[in-house]
């Protein structure tokens, strides 16, 4: 578990240089997304790789794989804030109907961000 809480570690850092490398921004989310989807073969049941993964694909523009990787943490059982802000993210960059996203900035409130998972960007101006 230690090794793949450390990938999950070096997949936040990472994540936080795609702010810093825009150039690279594609490269970068590819390697985010290898990386994660390796962490699931060997762990298929981490919540925190499914919630990332489903930020790095909604960053992508890929709204579907990403609401269908935040849902996947869901059905396990995530309790953590990122996966319901994510899924809320998800659901405004969808086009979705305010009652629908509004649901789960609220449940999002009764939880705590692990440090092992990160948001997908959001905007607010651009809405």
């Amino acid at each position: 578990m230690s090794n793949v809480n450390e990938r999950l570690e070096k997949v936040i850092r990472l994540q936080g240089k795609r702010w810093e490398n825009e150039d690279h921004w594609d490269e970068i989310n590819e390697l985010l997304i290898t990386e994660l989807q390796d962490i699931l073969r060997t762990e298929p049941q981490n919540t925190s790789a499914y919630i990332n993964l489903g930020a790095v694909l909604c960053d992508s523009g890929e709204y579907k794989g990403a609401l269908a990787a935040l849902k996947i943490a869901q059905q396990l059982g995530s309790e953590d804030k990122n996966l319901y802000t994510n899924l809320a993210i998800v659901m405004v960059d969808m086009g979705k109907d305010a009652e629908e996203y509004h649901e789960y900035l609220e449940i999002a409130e009764n939880f705590i961000e692990s440090p092992l998972t990160f948001k997908a960007y959001f905007d607010p101006q651009a809405y």
